[in-house]
């Protein structure tokens, strides 16, 4: 027990000692979330609790890694992190989609779906959606395959069903249209044996509901439910949750509103608000200690949120020393700033600070291209968050081969690599094919030694290891003889493919590893030992810390973004962003905006952020020597 509570202050014992009934922890910024969690986990275990019993949910594959790592050191525990299925003798712990998949993949032949179906991201959601308007004849230019991918994800947020949404307004052109794509766009996910991102938490509340039985098995398995970032939940979440705590009423989540910036996904910060009247008997407790942030950082912090009315009063502090004062920068235009931004950052690393340690934040993300031209123009590293190692061709074209191998129904996998590497057939062919329809004998020669390679991998992939698999594919596909001809270009992308197969070496199954890889986020893709200054939005930024941070772009109309039909509580959630924002920061902290910037093909001249009004003049930086530069604003 004292190894438990060992470094926690009095609010987080209270958090962790607590065993049965709900329990709402409201942590701020840099309060501890994940330790509460981790050490609530293993005091449960301790007290009597079985590990399997125990079911710990989050946003991210890498909050979730990070979970497991330190309960395994807490308790000894070794937390499989590649495996397929649920451990019967430790802890639950995953994002939502993930477990959720897993409950989809015991119980598939309740879906209509086979245990091995795929899991489209966001991508291949839309290309599925293209071809469902060529299907319909419905003009792109007219309807927005990516606004209509949006609104159909929105319904599945809100446990809508296409049948529902065309029930709402039949004759409406506008509604009817989306509905007809929709329907054809469900048919084609069942000729694929494919689920989206949206259908593994809508399906899954679908099915408890459908099939209580089913849902009693898992009341029985979890017990204790632990649910991190809370407010981040959105609608379908939210019943899933009630539903797998309502038997034992062992919730405990933890969270909080001020942090809530993900409305446009569909995310309900009443979720947290609510709490206390959804769960009668409530435990709340207050994490307010931050361990993150100088104190100067938290009182700017602390003002700019208290403009806030939708909002639980809080308060952040530390008994760390004031630390340096913000340091503003006026630019002239977006080129200014991003010099200003490569000086600041090219003398903190002279200074000692790691690349790494430094992040350049914006709300937009056409904002990092100054930013980058004028880091290389210093030979500053950088990594830009967002731009993924899973997005480069060679590393797509071998995974649509583990899709395919996996679940040969993947059309959009087949029609990837049906020529890759070039083999001299070609979409028409495999279509024809696949209809039974007559073929040149050479072509369906073809065809066929490709969908036998396809049903070889299968086989490996059961017999071997999954790295083992991965490397054989790659040989046996022709893809390693098509890169290595000797070229520059050539060997990085078989370098790609090497580290590809070095990622899978912790995952017993392809069907774990191409569900990590479907379901990663921007941050699970942030390259941990990559050595380079980190460029992000600050969304991406969410969960993150760096020593120095850059919040720049801080102009009205940009941040805050500024739409038509705005609403107070629009702002509000600009706000929130820009606390977000700020908090990433331990250390120091940089505020920047230009009077005129390139926005969407034009010049626009920015008045300063109403967000710098919200700051006491006295956490400013006065003296600014380190930085020779003379666009400063004085305040």
């Amino acid at each position: 027990m004292d190894n438990i509570l060992k470094g926690l202050n009095e609010p987080q014992k209270e958090a962790v000692l607590h065993t049965r009934g709900p329990l709402l922890v409201v942590a701020g910024a840099g309060a501890g979330k994940t330790k509460i969690i981790t050490h609530r986990v293993a005091n449960l275990i301790k007290t009597g609790v079985k590990p399997e019993n125990i079911l710990a949910v989050t946003f991210t594959n890498k909050a979730a890694g990070e979970m497991k790592s330190r309960i395994s050191q807490l308790l000894k525990l070794n937390l499989p992190t590649g495996q397929a299925g649920f451990n019967s003798s430790t802890p639950t712990v995953g994002t939502f989609h993930s477990i959720c998949a897993r409950i989809l993949r015991e119980n598939a032949r309740h879906i209509a779906r086979p245990r091995d179906f795929s899991i489209l991201n966001k991508e291949d959601s839309l290309k599925i959606i293209k071809k469902c308007f060529k299907e319909l004849g419905v003009n792109p230019k007219q309807f927005n395959p990516a606004k209509v991918q949006n609104i159909i994800s929105k319904q599945k947020s809100n446990l809508i069903k296409p049948d529902e949404f065309m029930s709402e307004d039949r004759e409406n052109f506008f509604p009817k249209t989306i509905s007809a794509l929709w329907q054809e766009y469900e048919k084609q996910l069942h000729k694929q044996k494919a689920l989206d991102f949206d259908d593994l938490i809508a399906k899954t509340v679908f099915l408890f509901q459908k099939k209580p039985e089913i849902l009693g098995r898992y009341e029985k398995k979890w017990t204790h439910f632990l649910v991190d970032e809370y407010q981040d939940t959105n609608y379908a979440q939210y019943i899933l949750t009630k539903l797998l705590a309502r038997k034992n009423k062992n919730i405990c989540v933890v969270g909080d509103e001020d942090q809530s910036i993900y409305k446009f996904r569909g995310a309900d910060f009443g979720n947290i608000l609510n709490f206390e009247k959804d769960w009668l008997n409530t435990k709340v407790v207050m994490l307010e200690q931050n361990y993150r942030s100088t104190q100067n950082i938290l009182k700017t912090a602390n003002a700019v949120i208290s403009r806030n009315k939708l909002r639980k009063p809080k308060n952040l502090f530390s008994e760390t020393e004031d630390g340096e004062g913000l340091t503003i920068f006026d630019g002239l235009n977006e080129k200014e700033e991003a010099e200003f931004v490569a000086q600041a950052s090219e003398n903190l690393i002279q200074k000692g600070l790691k690349p790494q340690e430094i992040a350049v934040l914006y709300r937009a993300n056409f904002q990092s291209r100054a930013v980058e031209e004028s880091l290389l123009n210093r030979g500053l590293p950088y990594q830009v968050i967002g731009t993924k190692f899973f997005e480069r061709k060679e590393v797509k074209d071998i995974i649509a081969y583990l899709k395919a191998a996996v679940n040969p129904q993947d059309n959009l996998s087949l029609e990837r690599i049906i020529n890759e590497p070039p083999r001299g057939i070609g979409r028409a062919s495999l279509i024809n094919y696949i209809s039974e329809r007559d073929m040149a004998p050479d072509k369906k020669n073809k065809v066929e030694n490709f969908f036998n390679l396809l049903a070889k991998t299968k086989k490996i992939i059961a017999e071997k290891t999954l790295h083992e698999s991965i490397a054989w594919l790659i040989k046996e596909s022709g893809y390693k003889n098509h890169l290595d001809d000797g070229a520059e270009e050539g060997i990085t992308r078989m370098e790609n493919l090497k580290e590809l197969t070095a990622l899978s070496v912790k995952y017993d199954s392809a069907e774990k590893f191409l569900e990590d890889i479907a379901l990663l986020t921007d941050q699970d893709t942030m390259e941990e030992n990559k050595k380079g200054i980190r460029l992000m939005t600050v969304h991406a930024a969410k969960g993150l810390e760096f020593s120095c941070v850059f919040i720049t772009g801080l102009e009205e109309g940009l941040f805050p973004f500024s739409k038509p039909g705005q609403t107070p509580e629009d702002e509000e959630e600009e706000r929130r962003l820009f606390y977000v924002a700020l908090t990433r920061a331990k250390k120091q902290i940089f505020l920047s905006f230009s009077r005129s910037r390139s926005f969407f093909g034009g010049k626009q001249m920015n008045k300063p952020s109403r967000f710098l009004n919200d700051i006491p003049e006295e956490l400013f930086k006065k003296d600014t020597e380190e930085l020779p530069t003379t666009n400063y604003l004085e305040i």
